[in-house]
């Protein structure tokens, strides 16, 4: 049977550096913001990607009709299980999962390299990443709006390469992985605060199943 790699968007973590708590608009505009990164993924990742979709059906399997809830369902299992503790929210909607991961643990201003309170929690990210291969992950690399447009989408690319490049040295199958970077295109909250910049100095995973 011929199998070809459909994705759906399963899971936004979503990797944040300020801990002061949100208004609603800025909940609001966090939704919208993760919504668009969403749209412009699941495009990506269905248009010009066909190819590479199909190898990675071929390589790590596929999943079919009801498999893919229950798939998911001992994904999202195994990642509350892994991650207890840890301070990380594991959210439900659907049939997507979304990582909340304290605003602490990411990357300092103008820095790619990963601070190395992120390192547990990416080491459980990857521990379940590998039990649960029939999935395709794009990382997504974000900043927040001050200096140079072009620096910053260079920024938020290393940033995202800089996580992709962890998953795989945690034998995550570098085919599974891609990256991208959008700069301060699609802000979590409103860049009016030092607090809030903070906040969009971030890296998102988002975790597709491989389907028939």
């Amino acid at each position: 049977m011929k199998v070809k790699a459909t994705v759906v968007l399963m899971m936004s973590a979503s990797l944040v550096l300020a801990g002061c708590a949100t208004t609603d608009n800025q909940n609001t505009t966090r939704g919208a913001a993760i919504g668009a990164v969403a749209g412009a993924i699941a495009g990506k990742a269905t248009g010009n990607h066909k190819n590479k979709r199909l190898v990675i059906g071929a390589a790590v399997g596929a999943l079919a009709g009801a498999a893919v809830g229950s798939y998911m369902d001992n994904q999202e299992k195994a990642l509350r299980e892994e991650l207890s503790g840890s301070g990380v929210k594991v959210i439900r909607n659907g049939d997507k999962l979304t990582l909340d991961i304290p605003a602490q643990l990411t990357f300092d201003i103008n820095r790619s390299d990963i601070r190395a309170s992120l390192y547990p929690v990416l080491n459980d990210i990857a521990k379940v990443l590998r039990d649960y291969p029939k999935t395709m992950l794009v990382v997504a690399g974000h900043t927040d709006d001050t200096g140079p447009y072009q620096y910053n989408m260079n920024l938020s690319r290393a940033r995202a390469d800089a996580v992709k490049n962890y998953l795989i040295a945690q034998n995550v199958q570098s085919i599974r992985v891609e990256t991208v970077g959008y700069g301060p295109d699609y802000p979590a909250v409103p860049n009016t605060s030092e607090a809030n910049r903070a906040q969009n100095r971030r890296v998102e995973i988002h975790i597709e199943p491989v389907v028939e």
